[in-house]
């Protein structure tokens, strides 16, 4: 069956994000700068250090990311989150610390009607985040 593993646009700080998400979120981060990938040498040298691609990876997530956007450059909206289910309170919250640090704390975790733990968040970079432990099994 196929999957969706999260892909994340950057401008210029893809780097700094990716390992931001590594300290707050834990796994293995590997990155392939522009000036490592076989068109090196049709690239500007001010973008060879840019990320071409990013994977911050763990037993139960998949990250990925860029430097490289069209030429529109990058327009961040409103229009998707990153979904964290965590495997207790105890997680959300500290997930919900480390990721809302610089960012916007907009929905402090707190218990729903619906048996989870949940909250949601902007972190520093403009991504959304939406944090959640089920209680509950319905």
């Amino acid at each position: 069956m196929a999957n969706i593993n999260s892909y994340l646009t950057f401008s210029g700080n893809c780097k700094e994000a990716m390992t931001f998400y590594q300290n707050c979120l834990g796994g293995e981060l590997t990155f392939q700068t522009i000036g490592e990938s076989p068109e090196a040498d049709k690239i500007p040298s001010e973008l060879k250090k840019c990320i071409l691609h990013a994977v911050l990876a763990n037993d139960d997530m998949v990250i990925m990311a860029t430097d490289m956007t069209d030429e529109k450059g990058l327009i961040k909206g409103n229009s998707v989150s990153l979904m964290l289910n965590c495997n207790s309170e105890a997680e959300v919250m500290d997930y919900y610390r480390k990721l809302s640090a610089g960012g916007e704390a907009t929905h402090m975790p707190e218990e729903t009607f619906w048996g989870a733990v949940f909250g949601n968040l902007t972190d520093r970079y403009g991504n959304n985040w939406l944090l959640s432990y089920t209680k509950n099994d319905y």
